[in-house]
Protein backbone atom coordinates (compact mmCIF):
# COMPACT_ATOMS: atom_id res chain seq x y z
CA UNK A 1 0.00 0.00 0.00
CA UNK A 2 1.18 3.50 -0.71
CA UNK A 3 1.68 5.61 2.41
CA UNK A 4 0.64 8.67 0.43
CA UNK A 5 -2.53 10.16 1.86
CA UNK A 6 -5.51 9.73 -0.42
CA UNK A 7 -6.62 12.99 -2.03
CA UNK A 8 -9.06 13.43 -4.86
CA UNK A 9 -9.04 16.75 -6.64
CA UNK A 10 -12.10 18.81 -5.71
CA UNK A 11 -13.89 21.77 -7.25
CA UNK A 12 -12.32 23.86 -4.51
CA UNK A 13 -8.83 22.79 -5.64
CA UNK A 14 -9.58 23.78 -9.22
CA UNK A 15 -11.08 27.09 -8.17
CA UNK A 16 -8.07 27.94 -6.00
CA UNK A 17 -5.62 27.13 -8.79
CA UNK A 18 -7.51 29.35 -11.26
CA UNK A 19 -8.30 32.06 -8.71
CA UNK A 20 -12.02 31.92 -9.47
CA UNK A 21 -15.08 30.87 -7.51
CA UNK A 22 -16.21 27.27 -7.05
CA UNK A 23 -19.47 28.23 -8.77
CA UNK A 24 -17.54 29.37 -11.86
CA UNK A 25 -15.66 26.08 -12.03
CA UNK A 26 -18.86 24.08 -11.60
CA UNK A 27 -20.66 26.01 -14.33
CA UNK A 28 -17.69 25.71 -16.70
CA UNK A 29 -17.61 21.94 -16.28
CA UNK A 30 -21.35 21.83 -17.04
CA UNK A 31 -20.86 23.92 -20.23
CA UNK A 32 -23.00 26.72 -18.84
CA UNK A 33 -23.66 29.59 -21.26
CA UNK A 34 -22.88 31.94 -18.35
CA UNK A 35 -19.19 31.06 -18.69
CA UNK A 36 -17.11 32.10 -21.69
CA UNK A 37 -15.46 29.55 -23.98
CA UNK A 38 -11.95 30.56 -22.91
CA UNK A 39 -12.70 30.00 -19.20
CA UNK A 40 -14.44 26.70 -19.98
CA UNK A 41 -11.33 25.56 -21.83
CA UNK A 42 -9.01 26.59 -18.98
CA UNK A 43 -11.17 24.82 -16.38
CA UNK A 44 -11.45 21.62 -18.39
CA UNK A 45 -7.73 21.55 -19.21
CA UNK A 46 -6.86 21.94 -15.53
CA UNK A 47 -9.44 19.34 -14.49
CA UNK A 48 -7.81 16.85 -16.84
CA UNK A 49 -4.31 17.75 -15.67
CA UNK A 50 -5.26 17.37 -11.98
CA UNK A 51 -7.23 14.15 -12.62
CA UNK A 52 -10.49 15.67 -11.36
CA UNK A 53 -13.41 13.22 -11.31
CA UNK A 54 -16.93 14.48 -10.62
CA UNK A 55 -18.85 12.72 -7.86
CA UNK A 56 -22.23 11.66 -9.31
CA UNK A 57 -23.68 11.45 -5.83
CA UNK A 58 -22.67 14.96 -4.80
CA UNK A 59 -25.37 16.67 -6.83
CA UNK A 60 -28.17 14.58 -5.35
CA UNK A 61 -27.01 14.15 -1.77
CA UNK A 62 -26.40 16.98 0.66
CA UNK A 63 -25.03 14.72 3.33
CA UNK A 64 -22.02 12.42 2.96
CA UNK A 65 -22.14 10.09 -0.05
CA UNK A 66 -22.72 6.37 0.56
CA UNK A 67 -19.69 4.31 1.55
CA UNK A 68 -18.99 2.10 -1.45
CA UNK A 69 -16.43 -0.58 -2.28
CA UNK A 70 -15.76 -1.57 -5.89
CA UNK A 71 -15.02 -5.19 -6.82
CA UNK A 72 -13.76 -6.36 -10.22
CA UNK A 73 -13.65 -10.08 -11.05
CA UNK A 74 -12.72 -12.00 -14.24
CA UNK A 75 -15.84 -14.15 -14.57
CA UNK A 76 -18.81 -13.39 -12.36
CA UNK A 77 -20.92 -16.32 -13.56
CA UNK A 78 -18.64 -18.97 -12.00
CA UNK A 79 -19.44 -20.27 -8.53
CA UNK A 80 -15.97 -19.34 -7.24
CA UNK A 81 -16.20 -15.62 -8.00
CA UNK A 82 -19.85 -15.44 -6.96
CA UNK A 83 -18.91 -16.99 -3.60
CA UNK A 84 -15.97 -14.60 -3.14
CA UNK A 85 -18.27 -11.67 -3.87
CA UNK A 86 -20.77 -13.03 -1.35
CA UNK A 87 -18.03 -13.06 1.30
CA UNK A 88 -17.05 -9.49 0.42
CA UNK A 89 -20.64 -8.28 0.64
CA UNK A 90 -21.26 -9.99 3.98
CA UNK A 91 -18.16 -8.40 5.51
CA UNK A 92 -18.82 -4.97 3.96
CA UNK A 93 -22.39 -4.90 5.23
CA UNK A 94 -21.21 -5.32 8.82
CA UNK A 95 -19.30 -2.05 8.53
CA UNK A 96 -21.99 -0.10 6.70
CA UNK A 97 -20.48 -0.36 3.22
CA UNK A 98 -22.22 -1.14 -0.05
CA UNK A 99 -20.57 -3.15 -2.84
CA UNK A 100 -20.69 -2.60 -6.58
CA UNK A 101 -19.16 -5.27 -8.80
CA UNK A 102 -17.86 -5.37 -12.36
CA UNK A 103 -17.13 -8.35 -14.60
CA UNK A 104 -13.95 -7.95 -16.67
CA UNK A 105 -14.83 -11.00 -18.80
CA UNK A 106 -11.11 -11.92 -18.61
CA UNK A 107 -10.29 -8.78 -20.65
CA UNK A 108 -7.67 -6.24 -19.55
CA UNK A 109 -9.33 -3.31 -21.33
CA UNK A 110 -12.69 -3.99 -19.69
CA UNK A 111 -10.92 -4.36 -16.36
CA UNK A 112 -9.18 -0.98 -16.77
CA UNK A 113 -12.49 0.66 -17.69
CA UNK A 114 -14.14 -0.86 -14.62
CA UNK A 115 -11.40 0.56 -12.41
CA UNK A 116 -11.83 3.96 -14.06
CA UNK A 117 -15.58 3.82 -13.46
CA UNK A 118 -15.00 2.99 -9.81
CA UNK A 119 -12.75 6.04 -9.45
CA UNK A 120 -15.42 8.22 -11.04
CA UNK A 121 -17.91 6.88 -8.49
CA UNK A 122 -15.52 7.88 -5.70
CA UNK A 123 -15.43 4.42 -4.15
CA UNK A 124 -13.65 4.15 -0.80
CA UNK A 125 -11.50 1.28 -2.05
CA UNK A 126 -11.24 -1.53 -4.61
CA UNK A 127 -10.88 -5.32 -4.46
CA UNK A 128 -9.67 -6.98 -7.67
CA UNK A 129 -8.71 -10.27 -9.28
CA UNK A 130 -6.68 -9.91 -12.49
CA UNK A 131 -8.11 -10.75 -15.88
CA UNK A 132 -6.09 -13.41 -17.67
CA UNK A 133 -5.04 -10.96 -20.42
CA UNK A 134 -3.70 -8.35 -17.99
CA UNK A 135 0.04 -7.79 -18.34
CA UNK A 136 -0.04 -3.97 -18.22
CA UNK A 137 -0.71 -2.82 -14.67
CA UNK A 138 -0.79 0.95 -15.30
CA UNK A 139 -4.44 1.28 -14.23
CA UNK A 140 -3.51 -0.18 -10.86
CA UNK A 141 -0.37 1.95 -10.65
CA UNK A 142 -2.64 4.99 -11.01
CA UNK A 143 -4.59 3.83 -7.97
CA UNK A 144 -1.36 3.47 -6.03
CA UNK A 145 -0.31 7.01 -7.00
CA UNK A 146 -3.69 8.36 -5.86
CA UNK A 147 -3.39 6.59 -2.50
CA UNK A 148 -6.68 4.73 -2.96
CA UNK A 149 -6.82 1.44 -1.02
CA UNK A 150 -6.77 -1.67 -3.18
CA UNK A 151 -6.54 -5.37 -2.30
CA UNK A 152 -6.00 -8.23 -4.74
CA UNK A 153 -7.31 -11.74 -4.32
CA UNK A 154 -6.52 -14.94 -6.23
CA UNK A 155 -4.51 -13.49 -9.12
CA UNK A 156 -2.28 -10.64 -8.04
CA UNK A 157 0.34 -8.14 -9.21
CA UNK A 158 2.50 -5.28 -7.85
CA UNK A 159 3.04 -7.24 -4.65
CA UNK A 160 5.29 -4.56 -3.16
CA UNK A 161 2.47 -1.98 -3.31
CA UNK A 162 -0.78 -3.82 -2.67
CA UNK A 163 -2.08 -6.27 -0.10
CA UNK A 164 -3.42 -9.61 -1.26
CA UNK A 165 -5.31 -12.72 -0.25
CA UNK A 166 -4.36 -15.92 -2.06
CA UNK A 167 -4.72 -19.67 -1.63
CA UNK A 168 -1.96 -22.22 -1.02
CA UNK A 169 -2.21 -23.46 -4.61
CA UNK A 170 1.34 -24.81 -4.70
CA UNK A 171 0.85 -27.02 -1.66
CA UNK A 172 -2.61 -28.11 -2.78
CA UNK A 173 -1.41 -29.02 -6.28
CA UNK A 174 1.48 -30.99 -4.86
CA UNK A 175 -0.86 -32.86 -2.51
CA UNK A 176 -3.31 -33.62 -5.34
CA UNK A 177 -0.55 -34.83 -7.66
CA UNK A 178 0.86 -37.00 -4.89
CA UNK A 179 -2.58 -38.54 -4.40
CA UNK A 180 -2.74 -39.38 -8.11
CA UNK A 181 0.69 -41.00 -7.93
CA UNK A 182 -0.18 -42.94 -4.77
CA UNK A 183 -3.29 -44.37 -6.40
CA UNK A 184 -1.67 -45.63 -9.58
CA UNK A 185 -1.25 -42.72 -12.02
CA UNK A 186 2.14 -42.09 -13.68
CA UNK A 187 1.68 -39.93 -16.80
CA UNK A 188 -0.02 -36.97 -15.19
CA UNK A 189 -0.91 -33.93 -17.30
CA UNK A 190 -1.37 -30.39 -16.01
CA UNK A 191 -3.85 -28.22 -17.91
CA UNK A 192 -3.53 -24.61 -16.80
CA UNK A 193 -4.03 -21.01 -17.81
CA UNK A 194 -1.61 -18.31 -19.07
CA UNK A 195 1.87 -18.68 -17.59
CA UNK A 196 2.16 -15.03 -16.53
CA UNK A 197 -0.59 -15.42 -13.90
CA UNK A 198 0.87 -16.00 -10.45
CA UNK A 199 -1.99 -18.38 -9.62
CA UNK A 200 -1.01 -20.59 -12.57
CA UNK A 201 2.65 -20.44 -11.55
CA UNK A 202 1.89 -21.56 -8.00
CA UNK A 203 -0.29 -24.50 -9.01
CA UNK A 204 2.08 -25.65 -11.75
CA UNK A 205 5.01 -25.45 -9.33
CA UNK A 206 3.27 -27.77 -6.86
CA UNK A 207 2.50 -30.27 -9.62
CA UNK A 208 6.12 -30.27 -10.82
CA UNK A 209 7.47 -30.63 -7.28
CA UNK A 210 5.41 -33.77 -6.74
CA UNK A 211 6.77 -35.29 -9.94
CA UNK A 212 10.35 -34.44 -8.95
CA UNK A 213 9.98 -35.86 -5.45
CA UNK A 214 8.71 -39.14 -6.93
CA UNK A 215 11.40 -39.18 -9.62
CA UNK A 216 8.82 -39.15 -12.39
CA UNK A 217 10.20 -37.57 -15.58
CA UNK A 218 8.67 -34.21 -16.46
CA UNK A 219 7.25 -34.34 -19.99
CA UNK A 220 6.73 -30.93 -21.56
CA UNK A 221 3.98 -32.27 -23.79
CA UNK A 222 1.91 -33.01 -20.67
CA UNK A 223 2.09 -29.42 -19.39
CA UNK A 224 -0.47 -27.33 -21.27
CA UNK A 225 -0.86 -23.67 -20.26
CA UNK A 226 -3.25 -21.91 -22.58
CA UNK A 227 -6.24 -19.59 -22.48
CA UNK A 228 -8.76 -20.07 -19.66
CA UNK A 229 -11.66 -20.97 -21.89
CA UNK A 230 -13.98 -23.99 -21.94
CA UNK A 231 -13.71 -24.73 -25.66
CA UNK A 232 -9.92 -24.26 -25.70
CA UNK A 233 -9.51 -26.56 -22.70
CA UNK A 234 -11.84 -29.14 -24.27
CA UNK A 235 -9.81 -29.19 -27.49
CA UNK A 236 -6.49 -29.35 -25.61
CA UNK A 237 -7.72 -32.29 -23.55
CA UNK A 238 -8.93 -34.16 -26.65
CA UNK A 239 -5.54 -33.54 -28.29
CA UNK A 240 -3.72 -34.95 -25.25
CA UNK A 241 -5.97 -37.99 -25.00
CA UNK A 242 -5.66 -38.79 -28.70
CA UNK A 243 -1.85 -38.61 -28.66
CA UNK A 244 0.14 -41.88 -29.02
CA UNK A 245 1.19 -41.74 -25.36
CA UNK A 246 -1.81 -40.22 -23.69
CA UNK A 247 -1.78 -39.17 -20.03
CA UNK A 248 -3.39 -41.49 -17.51
CA UNK A 249 -4.34 -38.60 -15.20
CA UNK A 250 -5.09 -34.88 -15.41
CA UNK A 251 -4.72 -32.08 -12.86
CA UNK A 252 -6.93 -29.20 -14.03
CA UNK A 253 -6.29 -25.55 -13.11
CA UNK A 254 -9.82 -24.31 -12.35
CA UNK A 255 -13.50 -25.18 -12.64
CA UNK A 256 -13.82 -24.18 -16.31
CA UNK A 257 -10.87 -26.36 -17.32
CA UNK A 258 -11.89 -29.17 -14.96
CA UNK A 259 -15.32 -29.64 -16.51
CA UNK A 260 -13.95 -29.20 -20.02
CA UNK A 261 -11.51 -32.06 -19.31
CA UNK A 262 -14.29 -34.14 -17.75
CA UNK A 263 -16.43 -33.67 -20.88
CA UNK A 264 -13.54 -34.50 -23.22
CA UNK A 265 -12.81 -37.77 -21.42
CA UNK A 266 -16.48 -38.75 -21.63
CA UNK A 267 -16.71 -37.80 -25.31
CA UNK A 268 -13.84 -40.14 -26.12
CA UNK A 269 -15.60 -42.97 -24.26
CA UNK A 270 -12.74 -43.33 -21.78
CA UNK A 271 -13.42 -44.47 -18.23
CA UNK A 272 -12.84 -42.23 -15.22
CA UNK A 273 -10.62 -42.99 -13.32
CA UNK A 274 -9.61 -46.37 -14.79
CA UNK A 275 -8.40 -44.91 -18.12
CA UNK A 276 -7.89 -41.29 -17.08
CA UNK A 277 -7.98 -40.07 -13.48
CA UNK A 278 -9.00 -36.46 -12.87
CA UNK A 279 -8.65 -33.87 -10.10
CA UNK A 280 -9.62 -30.25 -10.61
CA UNK A 281 -9.31 -27.00 -8.75
CA UNK A 282 -12.97 -26.12 -8.42
CA UNK A 283 -15.27 -24.45 -5.96
CA UNK A 284 -18.29 -25.60 -7.91
CA UNK A 285 -20.89 -27.58 -5.98
CA UNK A 286 -21.46 -29.64 -9.13
CA UNK A 287 -18.20 -31.50 -8.38
CA UNK A 288 -20.05 -33.69 -5.91
CA UNK A 289 -23.00 -34.36 -8.22
CA UNK A 290 -21.51 -35.41 -11.56
CA UNK A 291 -20.99 -39.13 -12.25
CA UNK A 292 -18.49 -40.23 -11.17
CA UNK A 293 -18.26 -37.70 -8.35
CA UNK A 294 -15.36 -35.29 -8.90
CA UNK A 295 -12.25 -35.27 -6.72
CA UNK A 296 -11.47 -31.61 -6.25
CA UNK A 297 -9.24 -29.02 -4.63
CA UNK A 298 -11.74 -26.59 -3.17
CA UNK A 299 -11.23 -22.98 -2.20
CA UNK A 300 -12.74 -21.49 0.90
CA UNK A 301 -13.99 -18.77 -1.40
CA UNK A 302 -16.45 -17.08 0.96
CA UNK A 303 -13.68 -16.80 3.55
CA UNK A 304 -11.32 -15.44 0.91
CA UNK A 305 -13.81 -12.70 0.06
CA UNK A 306 -14.44 -11.82 3.69
CA UNK A 307 -10.69 -11.73 4.39
CA UNK A 308 -10.01 -9.46 1.40
CA UNK A 309 -12.79 -7.11 2.46
CA UNK A 310 -11.59 -6.90 6.06
CA UNK A 311 -8.08 -6.17 4.80
CA UNK A 312 -9.43 -3.38 2.56
CA UNK A 313 -11.46 -1.88 5.40
CA UNK A 314 -8.31 -1.77 7.53
CA UNK A 315 -6.57 0.17 4.76
CA UNK A 316 -9.52 2.54 4.39
CA UNK A 317 -9.23 3.24 8.10
CA UNK A 318 -5.59 4.23 7.70
CA UNK A 319 -3.46 1.08 7.87
CA UNK A 320 -0.79 1.48 5.16
CA UNK A 321 1.11 -1.77 5.75
CA UNK A 322 1.15 -4.20 2.82
CA UNK A 323 -0.37 -7.47 4.05
CA UNK A 324 -0.32 -10.98 2.60
CA UNK A 325 -2.73 -13.67 3.77
CA UNK A 326 -3.19 -17.25 2.63
CA UNK A 327 -6.54 -19.03 2.85
CA UNK A 328 -5.84 -22.80 2.67
CA UNK A 329 -7.54 -25.02 0.12
CA UNK A 330 -9.06 -28.42 0.86
CA UNK A 331 -8.47 -31.64 -1.09
CA UNK A 332 -11.74 -33.54 -1.41
CA UNK A 333 -11.19 -37.11 -2.62
CA UNK A 334 -14.25 -38.59 -4.33
CA UNK A 335 -14.41 -40.98 -7.28
CA UNK A 336 -12.54 -39.55 -10.27
CA UNK A 337 -8.96 -39.81 -9.03
CA UNK A 338 -8.01 -43.25 -7.65
CA UNK A 339 -7.14 -45.93 -10.22
CA UNK A 340 -6.74 -48.38 -7.38
CA UNK A 341 -8.70 -48.09 -4.17
CA UNK A 342 -5.72 -48.48 -1.85
CA UNK A 343 -3.81 -45.46 -0.61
Amino acid sequence: MSSKKQHRTSLKDLAKELNVSIATVSRALRNSSEIGEEMQRRVKDLAKKMNYRPNPFAQSLRKEAPKIIGVVVPNLVTHYYAAVLDGIEDEARKSGYSVISANSHEDCDIEAQAVDNFLSLHVEGIIACLAQTTTDYSHFEEISAMGIPLVFFGRTCLSDRFSSVTANGDEAAQMATQHLIDTGSRRIAFIGGPNHLDMVQRRKHGYLEALRENRIPIERDLVVCNKIDYQVALEETVRLLQSPHRPDAILAFNDIITFAAFTAIKQLALRIPEDVALIGFTDDAHAAYVTPRMSAIEDQSHLMGATACQMLLNHIQGDTKVCKKIVPQQLMIRETSAKNKKE
